[in-house]
Parts: C-alpha cells; sequence; structure tokens
C-alpha cells in the first residue's frame, strides 16, 4: 500500500537522467494491469527526444512539466483491439495508474497529463508523434527523478461510502 499513499503528482524533475531499465519496469508494470477480456488495446510510446518533449508541453496549459522530464510515455488505445466500445479507456487508464505507482516504486515522479477525450489535444499529441488513426493517446506520463516532494494527501472520505444501497 505505500506507493498507494505516496503517489503524487510530481510537475517538477532534476535533471537526472532514467533509464532505460528503469523505463522497462514502468511499462512491465503497465502491461499488468487488468483489461476487460484480456484484450490488452494499449500501445506505449517512449519518448526521449528533448524537441518532442518541448513540443508535447504545449499540448495544453497544464502540460508545460513534459519540456522538463526525463523520459515521457504517451499512453494509447488502439481501437481496433478493445474488447467493447469505449473499454480501451477503461483498459489505458488501469495501465497508466499502474506507471504512476511503479514510478513511485522506483523513486521517480510522474503526473497524469490527460489527452483523451478532448479533440484538440488528441490530434495535437497525434501530429506530433505519427499516430495512425485508428490508435488514440490517452496520455501523457513525464517522468522524471523529484524536484519536489509534497507530502501524502489525506483524501479518504467516509461520506463518499455506501453499504449495500445509496
Amino acid at each position: 500500500m505505500d506507493p498507494i499513499f505516496k503517489r503524487r503528482s510530481i510537475r517538477r524533475y532534476t535533471d537526472k537522467y532514467v533509464d532505460d531499465d528503469q523505463v522497462q519496469k514502468l511499462l512491465r508494470a503497465a502491461m499488468c494491469a487488468p483489461s476487460a477480456r484480456g484484450a490488452r488495446p494499449w500501445h506505449f510510446i517512449v519518448v526521449r527526444d528533448k524537441e518532442s518533449l518541448s513540443k508535447l508541453s504545449y499540448a495544453h496549459q497544464s502540460a508545460y512539466m513534459i519540456k522538463d522530464a526525463s523520459v515521457a510515455i504517451v499512453v494509447c488505445g488502439d481501437l481496433r483491439e478493445q474488447s467493447y466500445r469505449d473499454y480501451w479507456v477503461l483498459d489505458c487508464s488501469a495501465a497508466t495508474e499502474n506507471i504512476l505507482l511503479e514510478a513511485v516504486q522506483l523513486g521517480l515522479g510522474a503526473v497524469w497529463v490527460a489527452v483523451y477525450p478532448r479533440n484538440e489535444r488528441i490530434i495535437y499529441v497525434k501530429n506530433i508523434l505519427s499516430i495512425p488513426d485508428e490508435i488514440v493517446p490517452l496520455c501523457v506520463i513525464p517522468i522524471g527523478y523529484p524536484a519536489e516532494s509534497p507530502e501524502p494527501k489525506k483524501t479518504y472520505d467516509e461520506s463518499k461510502i455506501h453499504y449495500e444501497k445509496w
């Protein structure tokens, strides 16, 4: 449970390099995510090129930190591989959360930068990364060594829990 409680959105990174072994661990964690009917409709684009990272940071106003990351992983869904219509979003979201949790385990910082469902963001990211029509980017996850240490949030809220019925 430790990585779950320690996970925070990290938007500032040091210059320290995230190596290929760490990226592989993040991707392995992503692919351990549950997937409806085992469809596994996800694809991952690993971006290290500084020019591409800089361009991705202009996807929208909350994407600014991408340019400072050591690496970014773009989580995408393949519309041809999903088990049911729009289930790719659920499967890819689970994979994204696994990446975020593994980043904590590895001493890295990361944040979920939404692309889907905003069409202008989808088109922008697809153009930068030459993503085919049938593939939809869900999010960009910039990853690096954290240059900030926010306190864990206390988000447990008893009022959100219902037993048996509403």
